[in-house]
């Protein structure tokens, strides 16, 4: 079991790929992916990766890595 599209994005979620051949990085745009393969669509990266292909070379040799968002919460909020 794994994660859909829509649940990467509900939990801030990012996906960067990156080619193997040209080394370039790209983050993921989530929410287009949802709306081109649906909100229910696999997001592992075995499922993913077949799909991708590097917008610079065409090289279809791509890695995933995902990242939680790591931003700061409440950071400014008052106790009480």
């Amino acid at each position: 079991m794994g994660w859909t599209l829509q649940e990467l994005i509900d939990a801030g979620m990012s996906v960067t790929a990156g080619c193997l051949e040209c080394h370039r990085h790209q983050a993921l745009d989530l929410p287009a992916l949802r709306d081109r393969f649906g909100a229910d669509e696999s997001a592992t990266e075995w499922d993913l990766r077949p799909k991708m292909k590097c917008a610079v070379c065409g090289g279809r040799r791509v890695t995933l890595t995902y990242s939680p968002d790591t931003s700061p919460k409440d950071l400014y909020r008052k106790s009480r």
